[in-house]
C-alpha cells in the first residue's frame, strides 16, 4: 500500500510539474475557448436579428419544389436549418450549440444539398492552399529583405529594396490581381486568369500538381507582394534593434564573418518577433480571400462567402463566419504555442 502511495505522490508531482512547465500553452488554450463560446454566442444572435422569418421563406420554397405541404415544408426547413422560432430562446440556443458540435455549421437557403460542411470539405482547401503558400512565400523572402536592408543600408540594392516596398505598399492586393491578369493573363496571355485547374485534366500525379500550381500563380503572387513588403519593414525594424545587442558586438570583435554573422545571429533572433505576426496575417490572408477568389473566380471558400452574401443566404453566411472565426482562433492558439517553444522566455515569464 505505501508503494502505491508513493508512487501515486510521484504521479501526482510529475503532473504537477508538467502543468507548470507549459502554463503558458494553457492560458492560451483558456482564452481560446473563451473567444469560441463568445463566437458560438454571437453566431446565435446573428441569426436572430435576420429580417422577417427566414425559416418561413425556407419552407414555401421547399413547398414549390418538393410539392409538399406547407405543414411538412416547415418540419422540414426547421430540422435542415437547425432553428425553429417558435420555440424559447433557451431551446433555439441549445439546438444550435449541439448542431455545431455535431458539424452542422448551417444550411443553404436556396441551393439544394449545400451547406457548410459541404463547402469545407469541397472549397476550404483550395482557400488554405493558396494563402497558406503566400504566406510562406511572403514570410521567407520579407525576412530575407529585410534583414538585408537592416545590414547593409545603402546601395542600389537598398534603394531598389525601397522602392518595391513603397510602391507594393500604397497598392491594395485586390488591385495587384486585376494588373496582374491584365499584364500576364489577358496580354502576354502566360497564365489563366480563372479557375484551379483544367477541368479535362485527369486528377492525379504531377501533371495535376503542375497544372494546380499554374492556376495558382497569379492569386499567390497577387496575395504575396503587399505581404512581402510588409514582412521586410517589420524584419527592418526588429533587425535593427538587434544590431546594438552586445553579442552581435562581440561577434565583429571576434572577426566573425559578416555573412555568418547576418545568417546565425542577426535573422535568427529578429525573426522571433515576426513569429507572433503569423497567425495575423493568415488571418488578413484567408479574411481577404474573398475578394481575391472573386477577381480570380477562384473556387475557394473565399469565393463561396462572397456568393453566399451576394444571395443573402443568410444560414450559410453565418455558418461561415463562425468557422473562419475557429480557424483563425486555433491558427492563433497555434502560433503563440509555436513561438513559446522556439523562445523560452516565452514559458519562463508566463
Amino acid at each position: 500500500m505505501s508503494k502505491a502511495l508513493k508512487w501515486l505522490a510521484f504521479l501526482w508531482k510529475r503532473i504537477k510539474y508538467f502543468l507548470y512547465s507549459t502554463r503558458f500553452f494553457w492560458k492560451r488554450v483558456g482564452f481560446s475557448l473563451i473567444t469560441m463560446v463568445l463566437v458560438i454566442i454571437f453566431g446565435f444572435f446573428l441569426i436572430k436579428m435576420m429580417p422577417g422569418n427566414p425559416v418561413d421563406t425556407y419552407a414555401k420554397s421547399l413547398m414549390e419544389s418538393r410539392r409538399i405541404p406547407y405543414a411538412d415544408a416547415y418540419r422540414l426547413a426547421t430540422s435542415l436549418l437547425n432553428y425553429d422560432p417558435n420555440e424559447s430562446v433557451w431551446s433555439q440556443f441549445s439546438r444550435y450549440v449541439s448542431g455545431i458540435f455535431q458539424g452542422n455549421f448551417g444550411t443553404s437557403m436556396y441551393r439544394d444539398d449545400v451547406n457548410v460542411t459541404t463547402v469545407i470539405r469541397d472549397f476550404l482547401p483550395w482557400t488554405l492552399f493558396i494563402s497558406a503558400f503566400a504566406l510562406l512565400i511572403s514570410f521567407i523572402l520579407g525576412v530575407l529583405m529585410g534583414a538585408d536592408l537592416a545590414w547593409r543600408r545603402s546601395g542600389w540594392k537598398d534603394f531598389l529594396a525601397n522602392t518595391f516596398i513603397v510602391v507594393s505598399g500604397a497598392i491594395p492586393d485586390y488591385l495587384w490581381g486585376m494588373i496582374l491578369i491584365f499584364v500576364f493573363g489577358i496580354t502576354f496571355k502566360w497564365f489563366p486568369i480563372q479557375g484551379n485547374y483544367d477541368i479535362l485534366l485527369e486528377i492525379d500525379g504531377w501533371p495535376f500538381i503542375i497544372n494546380v500550381l499554374y492556376h495558382a500563380f497569379l492569386p499567390i503572387l497577387a496575395f504575396s507582394i503587399v505581404q512581402i513588403g510588409n514582412w521586410a519593414l517589420a524584419m527592418r525594424g526588429s533587425s535593427i534593434g538587434v544590431l546594438g545587442e552586445d553579442y552581435i558586438m562581440a561577434g565583429k570583435a571576434r572577426g566573425v564573418s559578416e555573412r555568418h554573422l547576418e545568417k546565425r545571429y542577426l535573422r535568427k533572433n529578429a525573426m522571433l518577433p515576426l513569429v507572433t505576426s503569423l497567425g495575423l496575417s493568415f488571418a488578413g490572408l484567408f479574411g481577404g480571400s474573398s475578394l481575391m477568389e472573386s477577381i480570380f473566380n477562384y473556387p475557394g471558400f473565399g469565393n463561396e462567402f462572397a456568393v453566399a452574401i451576394g444571395s443573402r443566404d443568410y444560414f450559410l453566411i453565418e455558418g461561415m463566419m463562425v468557422f473562419m472565426s475557429f480557424i483563425l482562433i486555433l491558427t492563433n492558439l497555434l502560433v503563440d504555442s509555436i513561438y513559446s517553444l522556439i523562445d523560452p522566455r516565452i514559458r519562463r515569464d508566463a
